[in-house]
């Protein structure tokens, strides 16, 4: 993605951020939630989106989800990535922002909040920097402050964590690290 061509109040926006939070079911994963007869329930994760996570909190950017659904699996994905706050079966998610305000000691301009549907639009207009999947709501994506190219569970999360470290001038130093 050429984020030089992105414009100059979208690259503003994302130069403020210091807190990422993130939806998980179209998010984080495609959407799909598989049960198996014992009762499991599964849901893919892609690599490149943890990656992404890892290079936000490895400059100071910090990482959070709040998701309507509660699922072990997220809490697991969690725990391997990182992701200090964790916010599940919330179907309300506006208390959880406002708390994670407070926690994170930052401001609604300060955080970027990634989404896919109708209950993930109250957090992205309350952020700072409203982001939507491509292949999220179309209502939802009218409202956002930018749409990723990368569809849910497939590299949005990274495409995002790009967008945020190019605009703080930080991605070109981020990637250089793994030439050495």
């Amino acid at each position: 993605m050429d984020f030089n061509a992105l414009p100059n109040d979208l690259r503003l926006k994302a130069q403020m951020i210091r807190l990422l939070i993130m939806d998980v079911d179209g998010v984080l994963s495609d959407g799909k939630v598989y049960y198996s007869n014992s009762g499991d329930e599964l849901k893919n994760f892609n690599i490149k989106d943890g990656l992404g996570i890892k290079l936000l909190q490895q400059n100071n950017i910090k990482t959070a989800i709040i998701t309507g659904r509660h699922s072990a699996i997220v809490e697991r994905r969690a725990k391997e990535l990182g992701i200090e706050f964790v916010f599940q079966g919330k179907s309300d998610k506006r208390a959880a922002f406002n708390e994670l305000l407070q926690l994170c000691q930052v401001s609604a301009n300060q955080v970027a909040h990634i989404g896919d549907d109708l209950p993930d639009l109250p957090l992205m207009q309350m952020a700072g920097l409203g982001i939507a999947v491509q292949d999220g709501n179309w209502f939802v994506k009218q409202h956002a402050d930018w749409i990723t190219t990368a569809g849910g569970g497939m590299g949005a999360v990274r495409e995002t964590a790009e967008l945020l470290l190019f605009s703080q001038q930080a991605l070109e130093s981020t990637y250089q690290q793994y030439l050495s």
